[in-house]
Order: C-alpha cells, then sequence, then structure tokens
C-alpha cells in the first residue's frame, strides 16, 4: 500500500484489527556487539549522546527518552562514523536494550567528522498494535528520536546539529548529523529520559507556559504545521502564538471533547489542562510531503514535550487522529489542514494527587 492510501486510511473511522505479534525490539544486527568506547579529547561523546537519546533505561525496552505510540519502540538506528569519534570510522548498527553497536561496512566516502545517525522504522512493531493505523504513528516517531538527538547533542555542547527531516527518502526516513564538540555540556539540558504522564491530565498550565511551548512547536516545525492550544474554562477556546510572541485567541468555545473523538475516543482528553494541535498535509498530498510534515510534527513535540517537563508540567504526546479536520471546523475548506500530532498538558496528573 503506498503511503497517500495509508494515510487516508489512518485517518478513517475504520478500527484496527486485533492485536498481533510485535516481533524482535531489535533488528538482528550481524557481527559481534561492541562495546561504545569513551570519548577522547574533542571527540564526540557517542556514549553519552545514545544514552541520553535512545537507550532503553528498562528490560522491556519501552522506557527511552523519545516517546512512541504504544511505547512500541519502531525506530532503529544506524551510525555513520566519521572522524574525531571513539569508535572507528566505519557503518554500524545500534542496540539500544544491550547499548552495543554492530559493525555493519566501512564508512562511505566523503563522510563528515563526528557521527550521523540514520533513522529507519521495523513496521511490524506498530502495526502490531494500531494495525492500519500505523504508518502516521512510525512517521511521528522518527520525528520524535530525531528531537531526541538533537536535545542530546545540544545538551553535550556538540556543533549545531544538522537535520534531514525532507522527507524525500522511505530509507532512511531521517538522519540527524552530529558534529564533533564546539563548545562545553550545558547544565540542566540533558533530556530525562521517563515515560510520558499517564491521563488524566487535568490543570490548566499557565499562558506563559503556553507561549513558551506554542513557540517551540512552531520554531521546531520549519514552517511545515501550524499550531494551536485547545485550553477549558474559564475561558474556552484555541489560542496560537501572534508574531509578537503573545498569545491571541484564534477561536472561542470548548473543544477538547471534540479532541476526544478525534483521538480514536480517548475521552480524558476533554478534561486535560491543555492540547497542544500541529495541523496541516492536507489530503491527497504527496507521500514525500506526508513523510517531511509528520516527522516534523514528531520532533516539534518531542521538543515540545521536554521543555514542558522542564517547567514542571505533565505531558504525554497524543498522535493518533481520525477525521480531524480542525481547518474546516475553523472555517476554511476541507481536508486543508487536518490535524497532524498533539500533546496534552495538565498541572497535574492521577497520579500525582494520590501519591
Amino acid at each position: 500500500m503506498d503511503l497517500v492510501t495509508a494515510l487516508a486510511r489512518a485517518r478513517s473511522a475504520e478500527e484496527p484489527g486485533p492485536d498481533t505479534p510485535a516481533g524482535p525490539a531489535v533488528p538482528p544486527w550481524p557481527g559481534p556487539p561492541l562495546p561504545v568506547p569513551d570519548a577522547g579529547p574533542g571527540d564526540l561523546d557517542l556514549d553519552r549522546l545514545l544514552r541520553l537519546s535512545l537507550l532503553a533505561s528498562d528490560r522491556s525496552g519501552r522506557l527511552r527518552p523519545a516517546a512512541s505510540a504504544g511505547a512500541l519502540h519502531p525506530v532503529d538506528a544506524r551510525l555513520v562514523v566519521g572522524a574525531r569519534c571513539p569508535l572507528p570510522p566505519g557503518r554500524y548498527g545500534y542496540d539500544p536494550l544491550r547499548h552495543r553497536v554492530h559493525r555493519l561496512g566501512p564508512q562511505p566516502h566523503g563522510t563528515p567528522p563526528g557521527a550521523t545517525v540514520e533513522l529507519t522504522v521495523t513496521p511490524r512493531r506498530t502495526r502490531s498494535h494500531y494495525g492500519h493505523r500505523a504508518w502516521p504513528l512510525l512517521l511521528l516517531d522518527t520525528g520524535h528520536a530525531a528531537g531526541a538527538l538533537w536535545l542530546a547533542a545540544e545538551a553535550l555542547g556538540a556543533g549545531p546539529a544538522v537535520l534531514r527531516l525532507d522527507g524525500r527518502t522511505e530509507t532512511p526516513l531521517a538522519a540527524v548529523h552530529l558534529p564533533p564538540p564546539t563548545g562545553s555540556p550545558v547544565p540542566g539540558t540533558a533530556p530525562p529520559p521517563r515515560r510520558s504522564a499517564p491521563p488524566p491530565l487535568r490543570g490548566t498550565p499557565p499562558r506563559d507556559d503556553l507561549r513558551v511551548l506554542l513557540g517551540t512547536a512552531v520554531g521546531a516545525s520549519a514552517g511545515e504545521l501550524a499550531w494551536c492550544a485547545a485550553v477549558g474554562p474559564p475561558d474556552p477556546g484555541l489560542l496560537e502564538a501572534a508574531p509578537d510572541g503573545t498569545l491571541r485567541r484564534l477561536a472561542a468555545g470548548e473543544a477538547r471533547p471534540t479532541l476526544a473523538v478525534w483521538a480514536a475516543r480517548q475521552a480524558w482528553l476533554a478534561e486535560a489542562g491543555a492540547v497542544l494541535l500541529g495541523r496541516g498535509c492536507p489530503v491527497g498530498a504527496d507521500a514525500a510531503r506526508i513523510r517531511r510534515t509528520h516527522l516534523r510534527a514528531g520532533f516539534a513535540v518531542q521538543l515540545a514535550q521536554v521543555a514542558a517537563v522542564r517547567r514542571g508540567l505533565a505531558a504525554r504526546p497524543v498522535g493518533s487522529w481520525q477525521q480531524a479536520d480542525l481547518g474546516a471546523a475553523l472555517g476554511a475548506p476541507p481536508g486543508r489542514d487536518l490535524v497532524v500530532h498533539g500533546l496534552a498538558l495538565g498541572t497535574t496528573t492521577d497520579e500525582e494527587r494520590t501519591s
């Protein structure tokens, strides 16, 4: 099935079938597993970077720095290693459960210093639970992984990471080049390896927090999506970032119950403190645009989620949306601005209130 047809089916009201086996959590990389050596002076700290971005911190592999639909983690990472890395130059497959690499071959000609992480997916893992709704989730998860790598590079003082989220290729879906460090690690910027906050998430975040998070999402989207936040009483409506950095009202009225229906009938969303919404990717978009928009949406929500946690908020990505034509609900022509990704926010969760 081509990606255009797959997205149209994923957006429909059709229900997924019963769960199927997810298969192995790591590809069967060839060759012996190798440890990631400590970095020398001036080298990219690949060990720390992978720990902050991709490494599983539990035996099941479900708890990782990058969010994933159903904690199924379909994203696989191949490393293209150049000079100024602790590993010898070459291509490697990464095992996030054991924090080991497997050498796959020599480095390509012209490999730059540092390391490039190429991100691919094993669709079976996500299809095992989400069935025909898997493809947009696979793309969103890849964007989340790219965001985790970008944040880890920032925390370690590596040179500015170079993103390839253009949607032009199926393999790899995305790549992040991580150059050797140009500065010192930045204290307090390491992304916390933790699970998303469990629902329900209640309590409307302060407007200043919403302003910052909307700004983060807009900046990370590179113009591919428009962002707003649905908030509830006492003044329910949709808010968006104004050009001067303030918040302005996009629409009045309670949107959260409708969002709960659109998001695979997740009823708890109707009481969420706020929901960040990225919309775009019109009906009939070609495969490259579908990939590009969803990759950017996942990247943006990963950055916004980490920013929310740093500000003391509870946050949970919401990636499965059916018939979610927000643009039409706001009076625009139908089929132009559908919800691609979301981030539910709150000041507390039931878990926190009862602990």
